[in-house]
């Protein structure tokens, strides 16, 4: 059965208030229903990793080096903190910060004897991706995803009790080192953010298998496309070809226009046609929506005005 499913923001984040008629009385016969909310949920709802945890470290390690197989993996995210009278507070990570190579090659060896004589090894395959490789067999506490800490209190996410201790201790060696570092004094004179801290997050080793119910996979999400790969799933840039039985991530669509006129219309008007045999909105509040052709005769169901107004006609267990 050609189906495709998008991936789409939490409604809040969609601008704009009334839905086209069109898209309107579609919506309204949907069959719907409610899931968990937040990102790690929706792209579960569309993987099955076996172990069933999540660790985006090691997922993300195979997309960048292929090398991920045999280790724990924790990311060690460069990251931008600003002090203020509570703490410290998360401004940028990541790709936030626009780092090149000569970044890494600078910053990296001031780092490494830090974490090699912990016994880790620290690199960096991406600029905007550093890697900590652990045994097999090691353990780690629970540290917050990088998205849940950006704008807030860095030390209010630190992991914590004697587990934490080690981990509180090198991010607080690697920030004295990342501080004083010239490197950053250049970043700071050309008007670049500095690279003053790390975030350790996403541990794990690789899952035994990963799976998907589609043949294709279409977006930029370094995850997203991780999974994809792990999956033997073909995934493509989001300016590339759709297809049928495809993932499509629009989650950082943010107008609502834009949606209707760009995607649902085209796909609702391949499901008249039936080149399509279903539609599934999944969205980031854990709203769902799934379309078929059939449902044109659901007459009694009236028009859905507004997308935060949907009710599920079920809640799954």
């Amino acid at each position: 059965m050609a189906q495709a499913t998008l991936l789409l923001p939490a409604r809040t984040r969609l601008v704009g208030q009334v839905l086209p008629p069109d898209i309107a009385k579609a919506l309204g016969r949907a069959d719907r229903a409610e899931g968990e909310a937040g990102e790690r949920a929706q792209l579960r709802r569309q993987f099955r990793l076996v172990p069933d945890h999540w660790p985006v470290a090691a997922l993300t390690r195979q997309r960048d080096a292929r090398d991920a197989a045999g280790a724990t993996w924790l990311r060690a995210d460069p990251a931008r903190v600003s002090p203020d009278m509570t703490g410290a507070r998360m401004l940028a990570y990541g790709e936030a910060l626009a780092l090149t190579d000569d970044d890494t090659t600078q910053l990296l060896p001031a780092l490494k004897p830090l974490f090699g004589d912990a016994g880790m090894l620290l690199d960096a395959p991406d600029p905007s991706r550093w890697y900590l490789r652990l045994p097999l067999d090691a353990k780690l506490p629970a540290f917050a995803p990088a998205s849940e800490v950006l704008g807030d209190d860095l030390f209010a996410h630190l992991p914590e009790g004697d587990a934490g201790r080690r981990w509180r201790a090198l991010l607080s060696e690697a920030q004295v080192l990342l501080h004083n570092h010239p490197w950053n004094a250049q970043r700071a004179a050309l008007g670049k953010p500095p690279v003053n801290s790390l975030w350790f997050w996403g541990g794990g080793v690789l899952p035994d298998a990963v799976s998907t119910g589609f043949r294709q996979v279409k977006g930029n999400d370094v995850l997203l496309q991780s999974l994809a790969q792990v999956a033997g799933v073909e995934a493509t840039h989001a300016n590339g070809e759709g297809g049928v039985d495809a993932l499509i991530d629009l989650r950082h669509l943010r107008n609502l226009d834009l949606l209707c006129t760009d995607a649902l219309r085209p796909l609702l008007d391949a499901l008249r046609k039936r080149e399509l045999d279903a539609l599934n909105l999944d969205f980031e509040d854990g709203a769902l929506f799934s379309l078929r052709r059939d449902q044109r005769w659901r007459l009694w169901r009236g028009a859905l005005q507004r997308l935060e107004t949907a009710r599920p006609d079920h809640v799954p267990a």
